[in-house]
């Protein structure tokens, strides 16, 4: 038994190792990986709410909508590895119903796997209409990777048309809602240079925070390493955000490190500031547009 346990032991630090040496030199990294507990803090996002994440000067989190699009993730994912980053994925049912692997892949190299409904319908629901959106997302996630505890308990509503009903649903079942700290409009007919000025230059005038970008569009595909090479060079770090479980206590944080203090810009009303979902093409064998 004692042989058996050394021996894994053994494995896991070589395969430790193995990832580290697969960084290459300089690589932006993770910082910190912060361990949050929803049912302290259901909901975060200075976009909409008055609390963000627990963030340092020079912090960001990374967040993708609407996927997984194999066209489209994997490069992301790519990325991603290339500079040794970790994000959260905030996927729609169907479509990790049509790309279990996708969902499969991106849960294996590390990063986290959030639910952000079934169909990803940009309407106001009632709480019935909403709680179906919710659980069936949730099941197709958890179905993709084949372990129920796989994926977090983290929610984004899509569009971010918040509503107080589904908030309370959400918070009532030990799930987190996550808005945004600033946008990169890459859902919108601009070109991928633009995305990522727009990125940096609101992560920028912030300091900090959660960045919502969308891993189904070829301009944030582009965009990406810039706007990493960027946060590179400006001396930004990446934190992944974890659930807190019972073998991963939370991290320690004070009430006042949870505080949003949001910028002028993000006092627009939500019609001007949130993401409408875009149609997805079925060419090339994609899956057709949640309505």
């Amino acid at each position: 038994m004692r042989g058996t346990i050394a021996s894994c032991a053994i494995l896991v630090l070589l395969a430790g190792t193995a990832d580290a040496e697969q960084c290459p030199p300089g690589a932006l990294g993770v910082s910190r990986t912060l361990v949050v507990d929803p049912n302290e803090h259901p909901r975060v996002g200075s976009m909409q709410y008055p609390e963000t994440l627990p963030l340092n000067d020079h912090e960001v989190v990374l967040t993708f909508d609407d996927g997984p699009l194999p066209r489209y993730t994997n490069s992301v994912l790519e990325t991603l590895a290339s500079e040794c980053v970790k994000a959260t994925f905030f996927m729609v049912g169907q479509m990790a119903r049509a790309y279990p692997w996708m969902v499969r892949r991106v849960h294996d190299e590390g990063h986290t796997v959030a639910n952000h409904t079934q169909n990803h319908p940009i309407r106001k629901m009632s709480v019935d209409q909403a709680a179906r959106e919710i659980e069936e997302g949730f099941a197709s996630l958890r179905e993709a990777i084949g372990d129920s505890q796989a994926v977090s308990p983290f929610f984004r509503i899509p569009g971010l048309m918040r509503q107080k009903s589904v908030e309370q649903y959400l918070a009532a079942h030990g799930d987190m809602t996550w808005s945004a700290d600033f946008l990169a409009d890459d859902w919108t007919r601009i070109n991928n240079s633009e995305v990522a000025r727009r990125a940096i230059s609101r992560i920028e005038a912030r300091g900090k925070g959660i960045l919502l970008l969308h891993d189904i569009h070829a301009r944030t595909v582009l965009a990406l390493p810039e706007i990493l090479n960027e946060l590179k060079s400006r001396g930004y770090k990446i934190v992944h955000v974890v659930p807190a479980t019972a073998d991963r206590p939370k991290t320690a944080t004070s009430p006042e490190q949870w505080v949003a203090h949001p910028t002028p810009e993000q006092h627009a009303s939500p019609s001007q500031t949130r993401p409408p979902r875009q149609g997805i093409s079925r060419r090339h064998g994609e899956a057709p547009q949640p309505k």
